[in-house]
Parts: structure tokens; sequence; C-alpha cells
């Protein structure tokens, strides 16, 4: 199938999902889940397919992390999907309601996008999320993950398709691509596609945004910080700096930059260069930052590199405002936290970072869809449109206005004599 007719399938598909019943999505999300478990063997022989050839080629390190695809990643889907059943349906949700006039009112109701293309890294486990956030919020996906995971995303996307449409869903909901010449085709597939979210650098969410005239919902890099403030609790500063680039470094959500006030720097930098060395990380300093512990040279292209590796520059500020300054200049706005005892200082630090996700106190590792409640994530938006940070369930549902009259007509409402609206908001569901 050529992927116009692939996207024309999914688009039929995707007609017959939005309106599909809450309890037939949640069966067969119940089924996905029960499905990759009884598949676990296969999956995972071809996840390690995947996994030696792409050391054959020399994959990076951090690469090789995202790639591997085990019994306990199975498991930690699946528990993504069955937190995903227990949300409450998304579609169809009255999201405001208002009286026009007596008798005629007016309801924004959510509803889903329609035909979702995601370009994804080489994390067989996103296709999972994925294709089950579309699935939970009405939507049909096109989905193209890195070619290192062909192996494990072709079977993934099998089971995934297998056991959905034995539960109810329209065949053609999900559809997987392969080849870089299938994206370029999917790009101009405008007619058919409501929106692309790709999941990469910098350069591949420019390239993607420049090719189609489809809209697109960018992540970017993840060029994320902490910064320690001169009135923060140290040892809990070094927990949460510690826990932001080491829990698992191979994620756009791992800090790759320190900020540290200079007033406390003596103090604090040998602390967190212990904890730091206890997780077998390298640290490139400033200038400031090498007069006091051991440290690489780190310089500008320092800031703007996102490492994806047990690897983590820092730098000495002077003060809040240069800290503010540093992460707005240097950032990609996608998550940055303060730690910080002044309630006043964490207030000014999330009202003038711009980024999707701001934390006070917090690692920024909690910048995910599963930790915020969302039912994992589709990935994380750094563009300023209908959905930023973590994009799960919300991120992927627009909405429409319905209006139920009584045989009202707008000539009523114009000339002398004219009648008047009302425009009084109600709380009302919105039901036939």
């Amino acid at each position: 199938m050529d992927i116009i007719e692939l996207a024309k399938s999914a688009k039929k598909a995707s007609i017959e999902l939005a309106a599909t019943d809450s309890q037939v999505k949640n069966i067969a999300l119940g089924g996905i889940a029960k499905a990759l478990k009884a598949n676990a063997e296969s999956i995972i022989a071809a996840n390690q397919k995947d996994l030696a050839k792409a050391r054959e080629d020399n994959l990076a390190g951090p690469l090789l992390k995202r790639l591997k695809f085990d019994r306990e990643k199975i498991d930690d889907v699946c528990a993504g999907i069955e937190s995903l059943i227990n949300i409450a349906e998304p579609v169809g949700r009255t999201v405001s309601a208002m009286e026009l006039d007596n008798g005629l009112e007016l309801y924004k109701v959510s509803c889903p996008i329609g035909v979702i293309g995601v370009i994804f890294e080489s994390r067989p486990d996103a296709l999972v999320q994925i294709s089950s956030l579309c699935l939970k919020s009405g939507n049909a996906v096109i989905l193209k993950g890195g070619s290192e995971a062909a192996n494990t995303n072709r079977v993934l996307a099998e089971t995934i398709k297998a056991a959905s449409e034995s539960s109810g869903i329209a065949a053609g909901w999900i559809q997987l691509l392969e080849t870089r010449q299938e994206v370029a085709e999917m790009l101009e597939a405008d007619e058919y596609i409501d929106l692309i979210i790709p999941r990469g650098s910098n350069e591949f969410v420019k390239y993607i945004m420049s090719n189609t005239t489809i809209p697109v919902l960018g992540h970017a890099d993840g060029i994320c910080h902490v910064y320690v403030d001169s009135e923060a609790d140290l040892d809990m500063a070094v927990r949460v700096s510690v826990d932001s680039k080491c829990q698992y470094c191979a994620v756009c959500n791992a800090a790759e930059t320190l900020l540290v006030h200079e007033s406390i720097a003596g103090e604090f930098l040998p602390m967190v260069k212990a904890g730091f060395a206890e997780k077998d990380t390298e640290i490139r300093g400033c200038a400031k930052t090498r007069k006091i512990i051991d440290a690489a040279i780190a310089d500008e292209h320092d800031w703007t590199t996102e490492y994806l590796d047990n690897i983590i520059s820092i730098k000495v500020v002077s003060d809040f405002s240069e800290a503010v300054e540093h992460i707005n200049k240097f950032g990609s706005g996608h998550t940055d936290a303060i730690i910080t005892k002044n309630a006043q200082a964490a207030a000014d630090f999330m009202n003038l970072v711009d980024s999707a996700d701001v934390f006070w106190n917090a690692s920024t590792r909690f910048a995910d869809g599963y930790r915020f409640g969302l039912g994992a994530e589709v990935g994380v938006s750094t563009t300023k449109i209908h959905a930023r940070g973590p994009v799960g369930i919300e991120g992927l549902l627009i909405y429409k206005y319905k209006l139920v009259g009584t045989g009202q007509i707008v000539a009523d409402y114009s000339g002398p004599g004219a009648k008047s609206y009302s425009h009084k908001r109600i709380e009302k569901e919105f039901g036939m």
C-alpha cells in the first residue's frame, strides 16, 4: 500500500474511532497489555536482533540504552496502559457551556484531532505509549520509529494492531512506516493527516516544519537545568541534582547543566562532585567551578549540548538574574528547576524562566506524562500552541462547538426589534 492509501485508511478509521464507545477502547487497551505480555519472548528476541546490529554499527551508548526493550520495559509499558484504562473518558467531555438565549445552548465539547503522524527516536517503548494514548483519545496514528529499532517496532505494531482490531477497533487505525522515503511522502499527505509530532534534534524538527504544510507539534532538544540558589538546602540540592542527571541520563528530561550561586559554591560543589562520582558522571566546569573542584573545561558549546550521557556541565553564577538569563539563552524550553528555601525566589524563577516545565525543589526527571498522571506521553512539546510540556491525553484532543436550538434563526436577532443574546454561562453537560 502506498503512503497516500495508507493515510486514507487511517483517516477513515479515525472517523469511526472518534465515535467509539469508552468501554470498547478500554477493552482494547486491556487486550493490548495482555498480548504484549503473552508475546514477550518474540518481542525480546526481535529487540536482541536490533541490539546486535546496533552494536555492530557502533551505536552510541546512550542510544543503546534507549533501544533496549526487555521484560522490565514490557512491564513498564503495560503499567502505563493500565493507568490509561483508569483515566476517565476524555472524548465528549463538556469543556464549557453557554446559553445564547432561552432554548439556544452552545457547548464546547472535546474531540480527537484525527490522524496523528509521529516520528520518534530509538525507543520501542515510545511506540507502545504513543499508540495507546492515541487509541484512548480516539485518534488514528501513523508511526515511524528509528531504523535501528525496526525489528522491535514491527513486532510491537503487529501485536497492538491484532489485539486492538480483535477487540472491535477500526482496522487501519495504527500504521507503521519503515523508510525515510515513506516519511517524505507522509509529509505531503496533508489532506489526510491532521498533525505531525517529530521527536528529535532541533535540526530534525526544523526540517519537518520546513517540508510540510501539516501542523507540527515540535519536541526538540532537552537542554534542562538545575539552579542551586543562595538559599538552597545543600543536602537537598545534591539529591535533586544527582537524580536530575543520573537517575536515567539518556532521556530529554535529564539535566545537562547545573547552575550554582557563587555564595554557596565553595561548600556545595565538593558535595555534589562526590554525589556525581558515585554515579560515574563526568563534570565539565566553568573557570570559577574549576577553582573549587577538579573538572574538565566547559565552554559555550557545552551549554548547548544535550549529552544524554553521564556528563554534566557546571557554571557558577553571580546571582539569580544571571541564572535565569543563562537558562533562557541556552535552554531548549523543556524543563528547568530551582532549589531554594526562598518561596519568592522560586515564584520569580517559575514566572521568568520561559520553559514548558518549571520546578521548585524537585528533579527534572518528573517531567513525564506518566508521572504527571497524563497516561504516558507522545512527546514533550517545547512549542507554544495548543499543547506544551508532556503531551498526553489532553494534548491529543481538540474541541468542537455543538449548538442546540429550538428553531431559532439569525434574522430574529437582526434589525429593528431584534432579540438579544443572553450569553449566560451555564453548568450543564452536553447530552442528547
